[in-house]
């Protein structure tokens, strides 16, 4: 049997290059670097003493630790034992943060000291957790604390074997169409991620990685390139402080960094302020929301020439599955989303077959029921490859929806609606959940707000429907940069854009916000559900 563990990519590059620096990670005490070796190695140590405390191939091991060394390597010693790794995002809002810690049972918990004392206050969800272990900085006095059981006298740890199909984590979706699902993430999907971005984004050892979310930190080092952790708060993207996480790029010659479109609004603007070019920079990959035009030509400002912006498609259960060059969306298809045709996503990858299926509600028990629809006609995303993951965990409702059974395999529905072109493009028209269903037909959000972002004093605007599907009153709601000194006027000059295309002529109600509800992780997907909560109060 091939053995599919994630974790044996760091091990064969600590092997290859170990005195490389694999990790920077600068803080208030100054800056600190692991070469490969001591990543390895203290990765290792970890294994050994989680596995002398009960940690084995199945334990379910929910990880509470912020960025840093410990994250990873603690990420990377649960691949080696064969346990389940359990990544929550901590801003997802507690009541959310507590559905999901009691859906996915987890045995055994490691955390910083805030998620413990968490832990404390709310121990119902942790009733099946059974062994506790705590990570801190500086000298720790518990006989569980990380540091006192890592055991680095017996050396490499020997990684189980595991099969492409075995579990290696279970890592949590935004919610930002209903409560946040655990994904069931296999060595193998992992395997499959990891080659494609090395060889779509051409990643190679001389790389280095600033990624703005964890995760990504994980593929960096086992892609063998050098991470460097951002001096930020991971679960509050757009409140970066965009100083600290240029200085990082600069000192440490950074060549790429992932990022949502939130993060690199705030970066372009500040390097164009203070007249700054990120000169090492050659790639920029930005996912999590929609990317404008707009925000492409501005952060290829602050870029050398030879440098290029990707947009990576996909979702939390399959990522990614197509991908577009910042230079191709400006010079082919920005025009085209202003006018209202969506968002252009590019072509899927290698390895990724993508049909556009009639939109159906409920579940779709065998592939052949499903109805594929020709160019040009907007429908349902479905998606099959390596990268797609198998399942939800412990939740056999959204797996009977979202999977559709296929000789064998199976085809996932990711959510989201768009069409293919006559070039083979994806064209993206929003999430499922989010059309408007009125009296005179189904409306899109992505085609529909784009006409009215493009109003100077607007920063972005969400389509709600209100009523009954079939039915609803649709209405926009616009979300100004800055309060308007004067809403009324501009109130009707977003009435007279709507009035001014077939997209949007039915939309009579338009409202502003100051400030939308959006997803912690990216800081950019918009919370339609609870904007149209708030609008319906509005109208009462």
């Amino acid at each position: 049997m091939q053995n599919c563990n994630i974790s044996q990519s760091l091990t064969r590059v600590a092997s290859d290059s170990s005195e490389r620096t694999a990790l920077i990670s600068s803080g208030l005490f100054g800056t600190a670097k692991w070469t490969f070796a001591e990543m390895e190695r203290n990765a290792s140590a970890y294994a050994h003493g989680l596995a002398a405390h009960g940690i084995s191939r199945g334990t379910r091991v929910m990880l509470m630790v912020k960025p840093s060394m410990e994250f990873l390597c603690l990420t990377f010693a649960l691949f080696k034992i064969g346990a389940v790794v359990i990544l929550i995002d901590p801003g997802m809002g507690y009541r959310n943060l507590l559905r999901s810690i009691s859906q996915v049972r987890p045995e055994a918990f490691i955390g910083i000291p805030k998620a413990h004392l968490f832990k404390l206050f709310y121990p119902q969800p942790f009733q099946t957790v059974k062994k506790n272990f705590l990570v801190v900085s500086g000298i720790s006095i518990f006989s569980r604390g990380m540091k006192k059981i890592a055991d680095y006298s017996k050396g490499d740890f020997p990684c189980v074997a595991s099969r492409k199909d075995d579990l290696a984590a279970i890592i949590f979706t935004t919610g930002s169409t209903g409560p946040p699902k655990g994904v069931q993430y296999t060595h193998g999907v992992f395997q499959a991620q990891l080659t494609l971005i090395r060889e779509h984004y051409g990643i190679t050892e001389a790389d280095v990685d600033q990624p703005a979310f964890p995760l990504f930190g994980l593929f960096t080092i086992a892609l063998g390139a050098c991470a460097v952790l951002p001096r930020m708060d991971a679960a509050r993207p757009a409140q970066v402080d965009p100083g600290k996480f240029i200085k990082t790029i600069i000192e440490h010659k950074v060549t790429y960094s992932f990022g949502s479109p939130a993060i690199w609004n705030v970066i372009s603007r500040y390097c164009l302020k203070k007249d700054i070019i990120l000169a090492s920079l050659k790639k920029i990959l930005m996912a999590g929301a929609p990317v404008s035009g707009e925000l492409i030509r501005r952060v290829s400002q602050v870029l050398p020439p030879d440098a290029e912006i990707h947009t990576p498609y996909g979702a939390t259960e399959c990522l990614p599955i197509t991908s577009m060059t910042g230079s191709m969306i400006l010079s082919e298809t920005w025009e085209l989303t202003k006018a209202g045709k969506g968002a252009c996503v590019g072509r899927p990858l290698p390895g990724i077959e993508m049909r556009i299926i009639e939109t159906v509600e409920g579940s779709i028990t065998d592939w052949r029921n499903a109805v594929v629809l020709p160019d040009g006609e907007i429908g349902e995303i479905v998606v099959k490859g390596d990268v797609v993951t198998h399942a939800y965990d412990r939740n056999e409702k959204e797996n009977a929806v979202a999977k559709i059974p296929d000789s064998g395999s199976f085809r996932h529905r990711i959510g989201d609606v768009g069409y293919f072109d006559a070039a083979g493009r994806l064209w993206f028209c929003g999430r499922k959940a989010h059309r408007v269903m009125t009296g005179e037909g189904i409306m899109y959000t992505i085609p529909c707000e784009a006409l009215f972002n493009e109003h100077p004093k607007v920063f972005r605007s969400a389509l709600v429907g209100i009523g009954k599907p079939g039915f609803q009153e649709p209405v926009l709601i616009a979300e100004p940069f800055s309060s308007p000194s004067d809403p009324d006027r501009l109130i009707a000059e977003l009435a007279a854009i709507a009035k001014g295309h077939s997209l949007t002529k039915s939309i009579r109600k338009i409202m502003l916000h100051p400030s939308f509800p959006v997803d912690i992780r990216h800081n950019a997907k918009i919370f339609r559900e609870k904007l149209a909560v708030w609008a319906e109060e509005q109208m009462k």
